[in-house]
């Protein structure tokens, strides 16, 4: 299947570090359809041979294994192509249409690694140019917008040039391997799903954490922050994955349709929720592992007084016959003790013990994002000792370790979602509705800690974010994973 891919922001920060490597990949692959083009677009005044210099030299912040030898690059390099193009000027537009004309692909990708506030121009001005063809799929990058209003606006605009079903709006965590198989786990196999409810599961906590700093994106993040940057989409899309009913077929608007029904569900935030069941936090410096660190407000591109909140911790509860009364505990942050990503889902105890067990709770399915991929489920088993009223038993675990057991050449996120948006599968993207219902979820938050002097909780850099985060879990008797 022939295609071009048009690269808006062909020069950026997400082309280079994510799209580029992640094209190569399906290239290496071979999972790039044949006779593909891929066509950067930026004001920057280049040929094509620069732009291939400049794509070569970025590969050299690749992790070694992913980066190409020199004869897959010139083979590779074959694809790539570049446009000097503003998107403030019509006439610009239309030498795309005329460069896209000369060969007539039977599908162009429009993939907007912009700023979301260009979205708007820039679906003008290609529906103005003739280039919203029924043929034409569209990608927008998060963040949609800054709250519903905004999101709205820019859906609304996207529409009048776009169908629904021609616009792939993307959240990269959806399309993380064991994301896909926290699906397969759960609608590939009958053994989790009688236990998967309210009756046998205790509680469900989502842990999306960073070890850095906003490092360079200073400006971007104070203007965004935790709640807006990681909870509205991917940890919202990572609740929808576990808490949504079984579809009835594996089609997009059938699993699409039961992630809306989740987040449709969710227990409408209280004043009384908003003070004791959300945790706002902004990080401080100090020393981590040897080295002094600067706290988010001494951080490049960040206002000396910012209240912008590096970590967020929430309970949450959904409305259904499910999952009434389990809780849902989501956290992420930056400058926190570790970089990692898990699901962890703790069981209810035996109802009737017989047998000495250790303190705590150790029935639990532990879902690994990052750095690790894989699953692990924790249980109780007889083990060595022995007392007077019988055997004692001991926590054990069977680990599944995806890499080691498929092989380290796994498709990556974002090259699993390109090569859908050419394939025109539209699963693993987020309809206009969802991403409402997630802004209409999270707006009293934001509107909540507007009118809150207190700002956010300092916390040191290296922990796992502010005391109060703990507090609120342990007011349902429960505790973080690292905790207990």
């Amino acid at each position: 299947m022939s295609f071009d891919l048009v690269l808006f922001g062909g020069t950026g920060d997400l082309a280079w570090r994510k799209l580029m490597p992640a094209l190569f990949q399906a290239f290496r692959h071979g999972t790039l359809p044949a006779g593909g083009r891929i066509i950067g677009v930026a004001r920057d005044d280049l040929s094509d041979a620069q732009y291939r210099d400049l794509i070569r030299s970025r590969f050299d912040d690749v992790e070694l294994a992913k980066r190409p030898t020199p004869e897959e690059f010139d083979r590779f390099a074959g694809l790539l192509h570049f446009l000097r193009l503003d998107l403030s000027q019509p006439a610009d537009y239309g030498r795309l249409a005329h460069m896209l004309r000369e060969r007539h692909a039977e599908t162009v990708v429009m993939y907007l690694a912009t700023a979301p506030d260009l979205f708007t121009r820039v679906c003008q001005q290609l529906a103005a140019s003739g280039l919203n063809r029924p043929n034409t799929r569209l990608v927008l990058e998060k963040p949609l917008g800054h709250d519903l209003a905004s999101n709205r606006e820019i859906n609304e605009a996207v529409r009048r040039a776009f169908s629904e079903r021609q616009i792939f709006r993307i959240d990269h965590y959806l399309g993380k391997p064991a994301v896909q198989n926290l699906f397969a786990m759960r609608f590939g196999n009958a053994l989790f799903e009688p236990v998967w409810r309210r009756e046998h599961i205790s509680n469900i906590q989502i842990t999306i954490a960073e070890d850095l700093g906003v490092e360079k994106r200073g400006a971007f993040y104070d203007k965004t922050g935790a709640l807006r940057d990681m909870v509205q989409n991917h940890a919202l899309q990572l609740l929808c994955a576990l808490a949504m009913e079984p579809p009835i077929n594996a089609h997009a608007d059938a699993i699409r349709d039961e992630k809306l029904k989740v987040l449709r569900s969710l227990q409408r935030w209280t004043p009384m929720m908003l003070d004791q069941h959300v945790v706002r936090g902004q990080y401080a410096g100090g020393n981590v592992g040897g080295r002094e660190v600067p706290g988010y407000r001494e951080e490049p591109g960040v206002n000396p007084d910012s209240r912008t909140e590096t970590f967020v911790a929430l309970r949450a509860e959904i409305s259904s016959w499910r999952w009434a009364g389990v809780p849902f505990y989501i956290r992420t942050g930056k400058r926190l003790a570790a970089r990692e990503a898990h699901i962890v889902v703790n069981f209810r105890e035996a109802p009737h013990a017989i047998y000495e067990t250790p303190p705590g709770s150790w029935n639990r399915l532990v879902i690994n994002l990052q750095p690790r991929d894989g699953l692990q489920l924790h249980m109780l088993a007889q083990g060595q000792e022995s007392r007077r009223n019988g055997p004692v038993l001991a926590p054990v675990h069977l680990d599944l370790d995806f890499d080691k057991r498929f092989g380290s050449e796994r498709v990556g996120a974002y090259e699993r979602l390109l090569l859908d948006v050419i394939a025109g599968r539209l699963n693993l993207f987020v309809r206009s509705d969802e991403q409402e219902a997630a802004w209409r979820w999270v707006e009293p938050i934001m509107e909540h800690w507007a009118g809150d002097a207190r700002g956010p909780r300092p916390y040191a850099a290296g922990t796992w974010g502010p005391s109060a985060s703990s507090a609120m879990i342990a007011r349902d008797g429960f505790c973080w994973s690292e905790e207990c």
